[in-house]
């Protein structure tokens, strides 16, 4: 009899319940919670940083905004179809819709943990990986249609692929590809969506021109949000392990290094072109390293940690130049980062992977990868790679010209919302006292004759506002 059957509660039952999990173990995994719940907020910093000051706001309003959209969706359904006992190998069921049934009984994640403790830790992955792919509407892109794809993207392509790879009954683990803490659901997931998010708004206006004065507005903000996203990742990846355990601690070791490496990696090679040290290159290559060793956490040893960094760093910072060749604007290179790093991650852990770390724990067996002589593992991880990539780009690209097409959910905001900046035009507050507009859209024309961009002479937007309304080549963008 269970918890849930029992009319009264029962005090005997209910102590008999405790006593089956270990309190160290839901006390890592509740502490794990937290962690990846303040890497919501990281990234949102970290994305307001990056962005222009006029919509830098909105970009941690939509990573908030994700946790509560998402956390409801999980709770009424995402998490039955993600996670339900009964699911099939592509999605789960309604079984548990509700949270119902979900109290005590052993979750499919690990026996040692209850299966209510799984749903909330679980949940935050799910708000986080919105979170990222969200990133792609930064400047251009309408509230209102981003929160409702916020609840369809997560119930068709995040619940889906979750399940397929976490669930014993998922295609993916069946197979026996090895994704530790989210490769694929999270990075992979994340990263295609964004580009396809931004393949589907359309270029910033003027971008690609002088008109369109792009740089990080607050790169101290990139910093605190790095250092939100540095730490709330030892919960994202060391909470795992979903127990307090030697492999958690593995986890935390290569988190930790990877990210360091990362970092340095990235500055190193933004150095060879610049001579300088950029703080944004540092922290954009410590994502790389973050992103990079999470599918692998738990599964490798220490010392390819550093091949992690290196490896997704460089790639990264390289695949930041394929927005170009595509011609797509991903104004705060989500694919870069989070897709091409989750490949490269899944990709190593078919090299690194050691059957040994993965026993840390005491009972997990695997049959690891080129370290054991498993040859097979990386045409495993290519595979999960390939499909979550393609399941998620494919269905993001349907989901928002299908709702492109319904009126007033139009995707992209107006020419003059877009100039007065989404603080301004979608939300009617603003990260700061003053929007500075003269620093942020300036017109080729928009220079007096002794080239000041900001003296407010003649021909500037500080004497004609009109002229920061002018038209400029973007016949790309939806309409």
């Amino acid at each position: 009899m269970s918890l849930e059957d029992s009319p009264t509660g029962g005090d005997s039952l209910t102590q008999d319940l405790n006593e089956r999990y270990n309190a160290g173990d839901m006390a890592w995994v509740i502490t794990a919670t937290a962690l990846v719940l303040l890497m919501i907020p990281g990234v949102g910093f970290f994305y307001s940083g990056l962005a222009r000051r006029k919509s830098a706001l909105s970009l941690i309003w939509l990573s908030m905004m994700a946790v509560g959209v998402t956390s409801f969706q999980w709770f009424f359904w995402g998490f039955s179809l993600a996670f339900s006992h009964t699911a099939g190998t592509f999605i789960g069921d309604l079984q548990n819709i509700g949270f119902r049934n979900v109290l005590a009984h052993e979750s499919v994640g690990s026996d040692r943990i209850p299966d209510l403790l799984f749903a909330v830790y679980q949940g935050m992955f799910a708000a986080i990986t919105v979170a990222l792919a969200v990133g792609a509407v930064a400047e251009r892109g309408r509230m209102l249609p981003c929160v409702l794809f916020m609840v369809v993207w997560s119930t068709v392509i995040y619940d889906p692929i979750a399940c397929w790879t976490w669930n014993p009954s998922g295609w993916v683990y069946k197979l026996g590809g090895l994704d530790f803490a989210g490769g694929t659901p999270v990075h992979i997931t994340s990263g295609s969506a964004a580009l396809a998010y931004s393949l589907m708004l359309g270029k910033r206006r003027g971008h690609g021109t002088q008109e369109l004065n792009f740089r990080p507005h607050n790169v101290t903000q990139v910093i605190i949000g790095t250092v939100f996203l540095w730490v709330g990742w030892f919960g994202f990846n060391a909470g795992s392990a979903l127990s307090a355990n030697l492999r958690a601690v593995m986890a935390a070791v290569v988190t930790n290094l990877a990210a360091s490496v990362g970092g340095v990696t990235w500055c190193l090679l933004d150095y060879r072109l610049e001579r300088k040290w950029s703080a944004v290159g540092f922290c954009s290559g410590v994502v790389a390293g973050l992103v990079a060793i999470t599918p692998g956490s738990g599964y490798v040893p220490a010392w390819s940690a550093v091949v992690y960094g290196v490896v997704g760093g460089a790639a990264c910072n390289y695949a930041t130049k394929v927005k170009f060749l595509l011609g797509i604007d991903d104004a705060l290179d989500i694919f870069a980062v989070h897709a091409i790093g989750g490949l490269v991650g899944n990709l190593l852990t078919g090299f690194f992977a050691a059957d040994y770390i993965a026993h840390l724990d005491g009972f997990t067996e695997i049959d690891g990868g080129w370290l054991n002589q498993h040859w097979i593992q990386l045409a495993k991880q290519l595979a999960d790679s390939v499909a979550g990539f393609a399941y998620s780009f494919g269905g993001t690209c349907l989901i928002l010209f299908l709702m492109n097409l319904i009126p007033g959910l139009r995707l992209r905001a107006s020419e003059e919302a877009e100039v007065l900046g989404m603080d301004d035009a979608e939300i009617g507050e603003f990260a700061y006292d003053y929007v500075e507009l003269t620093r942020d859209v300036l017109n080729g024309d928009a220079l007096d004759e002794a080239g000041s961009k900001y003296s407010g002479g003649r021909g500037s937007p500080m004497e004609s506002p009109e002229k920061t309304f002018s038209s400029a080549d973007d016949d790309s963008r939806v309409q």
